[in-house]
C-alpha cells in the first residue's frame, strides 16, 4: 500500500487535503494492509470508497474536506452520499461494501483518538437481494474443459485448460489460480496445493490427477523459461497472466457452447461446490475446500441442490 493518499484521489479532479487528513487516510489504509491483513482486492475497493466519499464532500460543501470538517458529516450527509452513488447506478451490494468501509474508517479514527463521529453507525445497510450461485451442469462444465483442450502443441490452449481445471477441479478462485508460482505447482508426487485465500486464510486443497496432467502439459509447452518463484501461468508475451484473458476465454465459450451469461470463471468454482454436494460431500468439508470463513457462506449451495436434499429427506424420514 502507498504511504500517501495520492492514489486515493480521483484522477479527474484535484482534491487537496490538509496534512492531518492526508496522514489519517494513509494510516488507515496501512492499518488495513498490515493489521487487518485485508486482501489486495478489498484494500483497493476500500480505497475507491474513501476517494469517492471525499470527492462527494467537496461537491456538497464547496471545498475540500479537512480532518476537522469530518465532524460535520451527519446522517444526512451519509444518506445523501449513498443516494448520489445509487443515482450513478451502483448496486446495493456495492453500496453495502461502501458503507462498511466508511464505518471502518470512522471507527478507526475514533480508536486512534483522531476524531469521534458516530453518525454513520445510524445508517442501515441497504437491503440485499437474495441470490444463489449459478453453477453449470456437470455436462456443461465438462464441455467447457473439453472445448479448451487441443491435441496440437498450442501452449495457450493448454494454459487455459489448466487454469479452468483448477477452478472446476480444485475450486480455486481465479485470483488464487493465477497467484500460483512455479514452486507451488502440483505434481504426481505432490497432489495438494496450499492456497492462501481471502484475508490470508490458508487451506489445503487436493488436486485431481487430470488437473496435474493438464498443468504438466502446459509447462512442457510453455515457450518461456520460468524460475521457481515466477508466476506459474504466463500471458502470451511472457508476463503474468491477466484474469481478463481467462474471462474473455469464457466469453468465447459461452458463444460456442450456448452457455448462459452466468457462465463465468467463478461459476466453475460454484459448479465444483455444487457437484461435490450432489455427490454426497459433507458441507463442512466443502467449507474447508472453498476456504469460507463461515459455514453460512457455504450453506447457500444447499439451495442450489434442493432436489437432492428433498430426495434424501423422502428416503430417510421414518414416517415416509
Amino acid at each position: 500500500m502507498p504511504e500517501t493518499i495520492a492514489n486515493v484521489l480521483d484522477d479527474a479532479e484535484e482534491l487537496p487535503l490538509t496534512d492531518d487528513l492526508a496522514t489519517a487516510c494513509a494510516n488507515w489504509l496501512a492499518h488495513l494492509a498490515h493489521s487487518r491483513d485485508a486482501a489486495d482486492l478489498t484494500q483497493s475497493a476500500y480505497e475507491r470508497d474513501l476517494r469517492q466519499f471525499l470527492s462527494f464532500l467537496k461537491l456538497r460543501w464547496g471545498h475540500a474536506p479537512t480532518l476537522d470538517s469530518l465532524h460535520k458529516a451527519d446522517a444526512k450527509v451519509f444518506r445523501a452520499f449513498l443516494a448520489h452513488r445509487r443515482r450513478q447506478g451502483v448496486s446495493s451490494r456495492s453500496l453495502a461494501r461502501t458503507l462498511s468501509a466508511l464505518r471502518m474508517f470512522f471507527r478507526w479514527l475514533e480508536s486512534s483518538d483522531t476524531l469521534k463521529n458516530r453518525a454513520i453507525q445510524t445508517i442501515s445497510l441497504p437491503r440485499l437481494p437474495h441470490t444463489v450461485p449459478k453453477p453449470l451442469t456437470i455436462d456443461k462444465a465438462a464441455a467447457v474443459i473439453t472445448a479448451t483442450q487441443n491435441t496440437t502443441d498450442d501452449w495457450i490452449a493448454a494454459r487455459d485448460t489448466a487454469v479452468l481445471l483448477l477452478l472446476y477441479g480444485a475450486g480455486l478462485r481465479i485470483s488464487e489460480a493465477l497467484g500460483l508460482t512455479v514452486n507451488d505447482a502440483p505434481s504426481p508426487d505432490r497432489d495438494t496445493l496450499m492456497i492462501t485465500g481471502k484475508g490470508g486464510k490458508q487451506r489445503l486443497v487436493p488436486v485431481l490427477p487430470v488437473v496435474i496432467t493438464a498443468i504438466e502439459r502446459y509447462r512442457a509447452l510453455c515457450p518461456y523459461p520460468q524460475d521457481r518463484h515466477d508466476p506459474l501461468f504466463l500471458g502470451s508475451k511472457g508476463g503474468p497472466l491477466s484474469p481478463r484473458i481467462i474471462q474473455l476465454a469464457m466469453e468465447r465459450l459461452r458463444g460456442d457452447l450456448t452457455l448462459p451469461q452466468t457462465a463465468t470463471p467463478h461459476a466453475l468454482r460454484h459448479s465444483y461446490a455444487t457437484h461435490l454436494l450432489s455427490a454426497g460431500a459433507d458441507l463442512r468439508q466443502i467449507q474447508e475446500l472453498l476456504g469460507h470463513a463461515s459455514l453460512s457462506t457455504t450453506q447457500v449451495y444447499t439451495e442450489v441442490d434442493r432436489d437432492r436434499l428433498l430426495a434424501v429427506y423422502d428416503k430417510a424420514h421414518p414416517r415416509k
